[in-house]
C-alpha cells in the first residue's frame, strides 16, 4: 500500500493505492499519526486507487476510525471500487465508518 495526503482547510484527502493487507500494518500505523498530526477535523480516505484488501486490512480502517474518533476527527471512506467495494459491503462497514461515493 502506498499513500498520499492533501491537506486543505478542515479537510484533510488521504489516496490509498495498491493492495491493503496484514502486510501494510506497520504503514498505516504511520498513515494513522499523519492523519492525527493534522489540523483537519475531517479525514477522507479515498479508495479510488485500492486494488485489494483483506480482513486484516479491514481491521486497520476500524483502527484508523477510531483512532480518528478519539481525536475528535472524522473518518470517511470514498470512492470503493470493485473487490474492495463488496469487501466493504460485505463488512457492512457502512453501519461503522461512513461511506461516500
Amino acid at each position: 500500500m502506498d499513500y498520499g495526503i492533501d491537506v486543505k482547510d478542515q479537510q484533510a484527502i488521504v489516496r490509498l493505492r495498491g493492495r491493503l493487507t496484514f502486510n501494510d500494518h506497520a504503514k498505516l500505523r504511520a498513515l494513522i499519526r499523519e492523519m492525527l498530526q493534522n489540523q483537519a477535523a475531517r479525514q477522507v480516505m479515498d479508495l479510488e486507487g485500492l486494488e485489494f484488501v483483506d480482513s486484516a486490512g479491514i481491521g486497520m480502517l476500524l483502527i484508523a476510525r477510531e483512532e480518528m474518533a478519539n481525536a475528535n476527527k472524522q473518518l470517511v471512506l470514498r470512492s470503493a471500487t470493485g473487490q474492495v467495494r463488496r469487501v466493504l459491503t460485505v463488512a457492512q462497514l457502512n453501519k461503522i465508518v461512513m461511506i461516500e461515493e
